[in-house]
C-alpha cells in the first residue's frame, strides 16, 4: 500500500510541476503582454511550441513516470 501511495504522490507531484512551468513562463496580460495584443486580455502573446520541449519539463515527465511505474507495479509487491 506504501509503495501505491508513493507512485500516487509521484504522479500528482510531476503534473503540478508541469503546470507550474507551463504557467511560471510570464504574464499572461498587463504591461508585459506585446503590443499587437489587447492590454485587458489574458491571451498570451504568440509564441513557438518550444516551451513544451524536454529541455524544462524533464523533471516532471520523470516524476510520472516512476509514480506510474510504481502504481502498475506496486499491487505485485
Amino acid at each position: 500500500m506504501l509503495v501505491i501511495s508513493l507512485g500516487a504522490l509521484l504522479v500528482i507531484a510531476g503534473v503540478l510541476f508541469l503546470a507550474n512551468q507551463a504557467i511560471g513562463r510570464g504574464r499572461l496580460s498587463g504591461q508585459g503582454a506585446s503590443s499587437s495584443a489587447p492590454v485587458d486580455t489574458l491571451e498570451p502573446p504568440r509564441q513557438s511550441m518550444r516551451f513544451l520541449g524536454m529541455g524544462s519539463n524533464w523533471p516532471g515527465i520523470v516524476l510520472i513516470v516512476v509514480g506510474g511505474a510504481l502504481l502498475l507495479f506496486g499491487g505485485f509487491v
